[in-house]
């Protein structure tokens, strides 16, 4: 992990620009109004406080070669906690024993699975409640989606929701952290659990919600390409962190399309973060996992993978599809630009400046095999079977998987999501959040 600390004069911003990097040096945040304070570095001369602020309007940049040679080593841990684990801060001791019950209790055995997939999920729901231009849609990653959950669980949008509910409030109550905070940790840490994940970085220091999201903030699988990107560019996410999040997908399963299956996968390697999703969404789809006549469903190319309408409009689509297929075969971009997108949508609608890097606390993801680094067509597929959509760039060629066709079975659901708590919000102790 490095810390970055650069003018962007050399890459013709105003010198006023600064720009931090937490935990990817491969990708640049700057914002223009510097008060984010990062302490000097007592290892290296070159390190100096530095303050800076990054907000949900962040542009995120490519370094180039030259910006590379100021890479600063990462804050030191030098603050020892209670239990004897050091980090680079002190706020960042509480979130110790949060991750070491999560690990145990919340987590046990989960390798990239159901509950880590839920994590992930109610993290995106409850961080796209925010405007740029209403200050009604909400405050971002603010928790109200379970601290007002009466009200947004029963968003059609939030359906399954209630899954996460169940997951995680037995272990809010449990710590003395917010429930925004919480649902962001969780979610990071659920990433740890899947190969292919690059070491996601974690601020803390999120302020709980004082009201809820309205309906109508989180785009639907049946919306069409303009409006999905339209909800999303107002929330300040651009339609390449709209892609770029949507690698989560590849870590994914739907329990509420086809009213008659849970656990449908979106690729064939659903706990694995890879480059296939991407691959098999562009691929001519020609059967139902299930049932047919679904909202939000079209026909996919595996049997056994569910394939949402949005994600078959964006590979095709002209403002997003050369950015999908950018991902193909490509498993360091995607990684990167997840990484990158999925900091900023974290952060949405809170105020950074108030926070701390709590990077040191997350742990370290397993490595990807070497074999799922590279894409391939699924067995009985080719190149043929693609449906070209970017018009300035091929469809990559290549390899068929040997062996008979796929059937990709069914996500394994975690008894924990099936708790008290409904989809319709019935049963749910909303009590602890009074």
């Amino acid at each position: 992990m490095y810390t970055i600390i650069q003018s962007f004069g050399s890459l013709g911003y105003p010198e006023s620009k600064s720009t931090i990097v937490l935990g990817n040096p491969t990708q640049v945040y700057a914002s223009p109004h510097p008060v984010l304070c990062l302490p000097p570095l007592p290892s290296s001369p070159r390190s100096t406080p530095c303050c800076l602020q990054l907000s949900s309007s962040l542009r995120v940049l490519r370094l180039s070669t030259a910006v590379r040679s100021f890479f600063l080593p990462a804050l030191q841990r030098r603050v020892t906690c209670a239990a004897g684990q050091q980090t680079a801060n002190a706020a960042c001791c509480a979130l110790f024993p949060v991750l070491e019950d999560i690990q145990t209790n919340m987590f046990a055995g989960d390798t990239c699975s159901d509950a880590s997939h839920t994590a992930l999920r109610v993290a995106f729901h409850d961080a796209i409640g925010f405007s740029t231009t209403q200050k009604s849609f909400g405050t971002g990653a603010d928790g109200s989606i379970f601290l007002f959950g009466e009200t947004e669980l029963g968003f059609d949008a939030n359906l399954g929701i209630a899954d996460a509910f169940n997951l995680e409030v037995p272990f809010i109550k449990k710590h003395n952290i917010s429930v925004a905070d919480f649902i962001q940790f969780a979610a990071t840490v659920s990433l740890t659990k899947c190969p292919g994940i690059l070491q996601p970085p974690f601020m803390f220091g999120r302020v709980d919600a004082t009201a809820p999201a309205p309906d109508g903030t989180v785009p639907e699988p049946f919306q069409n390409v303009d409006v999905i990107l339209a909800r999303m560019a107002d929330a300040g996410l651009t339609a390449a962190d709209t892609v770029a999040l949507l690698a989560s997908h590849s870590i994914a399963g739907a329990d509420d399309v086809d009213p008659t299956l849970s656990g449908l996968p979106f690729d064939s390697t659903p706990s694995i973060f890879d480059t296939q999703f991407f691959v098999e969404t562009q691929l001519r789809g020609t059967l139902f996992p299930g049932s047919s006549g679904n909202q939000g469903e079209v026909m996919s190319a595996i049997a056994g993978e569910i394939r949402l309408q949005s994600d078959h409009l964006l590979a095709r689509d002209t403002a997003t599809n050369c950015l999908w297929q950018a991902n193909v075969n490509n498993q360091a971009h995607m990684a990167s630009s997840f990484q990158a997108a999925f900091l900023k949508m974290g952060l949405l609608g809170q105020d950074v400046s108030k926070m701390v890097d709590c990077s040191d606390v997350i742990p370290t993801p397993p490595p990807l095999a070497a074999a799922n680094a590279q894409s391939v067509f699924p067995p009985g597929l080719t190149h043929a079977d693609v449906e070209q959509a970017c018009a300035t760039t091929m469809f990559p060629n290549l390899a068929t998987a040997p062996g008979a066709a796929l059937t990709v079975p069914q996500i394994v659901q975690s008894p924990l999501t099936d708790g008290d708590c409904d989809d319709d919000g019935e049963g749910c102790d909303f009590s602890s959040f009074a």
